[in-house]
């Protein structure tokens, strides 16, 4: 049994140990190639043999080859031990993995210490927060050039995609798509269409992966802020007033927020404020300059946000020669929002994003 397994079985028995009627007897390791670990407990008064077989991942997909081959061995042998129970223990499971996993009564340990416990006589369920090496693996993955991949085909949910179009369009490497491809794939979140060369992937549930990435939002620090009054402006006027301006001067800039939200589902009376993404340099702080933009701690309706990727600004939309943020970025950045942002952002996500 390798280290990552050592550590991870050890994990489940600090687990198991703290479980109301449940005592452990014995732990044995591995004693031949492809062995998997095992744990004796006894249950109130039931014998358990539990079979551990340890995995890095699980993914929806894996689910169902895990419990295919499940069936296929219980075919051969059909007269199981019912005191010996098998166990799935991974670092991390997909939200998606476990529903499944719970629903054919497979149990399972995750990283972190989350279990799914299904014995003859007794059900244990823990859920525990997802452990530092998953969340950053998720983090990871809704952030960057990842994000620019995902985000690319949220905003192209119907379109099929080849691995190197991708990349091209998501200004990413065909590295990176692939990864992202696969990510979800088994997640089960993709159609697959064509072979070699010409194999195509589209997204088959959309509304899955943009529900996945925000509920990361929380995990994923907030872009850093600058705040700004512009005299003489208000609501509407503001942002075409600050649009001009940023076009004037070459900066390179996309409305968000509630402003740009309003233009894509108008919901609200008006709003106080303008929130934008913009490029720093010397054009973005030259057209500061010509809208008299006082950088204040309060009161602010000109809030800057500051770009870090030429990534921020694909697959905006212009509208009355104003430039927006794609409707994907501008709910995402919404549910981040205060006050009746929220409300706004799934008026936003059913009017125009539809999924």
């Amino acid at each position: 049994m390798d280290v990552d397994n050592e550590r991870l079985v050890a994990e489940l028995l600090e687990t198991l140990a703290g479980l109301p009627n449940v005592q452990l007897s014995e732990k044995s390791s591995p004693v031949g190639p492809g062995a998997a670990p095992s744990i004796d407990l006894t249950i109130a008064s039931d014998a358990v043999h539990l079979l551990i077989e340890c995995k890095r991942t699980i993914f929806p997909r894996d689910v169902q080859q895990i419990l295919w081959a499940r069936h296929a061995a219980k075919a051969r042998e059909p007269v199981a031990d019912k005191s010996t129970i098998s166990l799935l223990a991974a670092d991390s499971i997909s939200p998606g993995a476990r529903k499944l996993l719970e629903e054919a009564q497979v149990g399972y340990f995750a990283g972190g210490g989350s279990l799914c416990l299904p014995t003859p006589n007794a059900f244990f369920y823990v859920d525990r927060p997802a452990s530092k090496s998953e969340k950053k693996s998720t983090r990871d993955f809704y952030s960057g050039r990842r994000a620019q991949v995902i985000h690319h085909l949220l905003n192209h949910p119907s379109e099929w995609f080849g691995v190197n179009q991708l990349a091209t369009l998501a200004k990413v490497s065909a590295a990176t798509v692939s990864a992202v491809l696969t990510t979800l794939d088994r997640h089960e979140w993709l159609e697959t269409r064509g072979q070699g060369p010409n194999k195509e992937r589209k997204l088959s549930a959309p509304g899955e992966l943009l529900d996945a990435w925000s509920k990361q939002l929380s995990e994923i620090a907030a872009p850093s802020v600058r705040r700004y009054y512009v005299p003489g402006y208000k609501g509407e006027q503001l942002v075409e007033w600050v649009a001009k301006a940023f076009v004037d001067n070459c900066a390179e800039y996309a409305i968000t927020h509630e402003a740009a939200a309003q233009r894509y589902a108008p919901f609200l009376t008006g709003i106080s404020q303008v929130r934008c993404l913009l490029q720093p340099g010397w054009t973005a702080d030259l057209s500061l300059q010509r809208l008299g933009a006082r950088a204040v701690t309060e009161g602010a309706n000109l809030i800057v946000i500051e770009s870090k990727s030429d990534g921020d600004f694909l697959e905006t939309r212009d509208i009355d020669s104003v430039t927006l943020a794609s409707p994907v970025r501008v709910y995402l950045d919404l549910l981040r929002g205060e006050g009746r942002a929220r409300e706004l952002a799934e008026h936003l996500r059913k009017e125009r994003i539809g999924f």
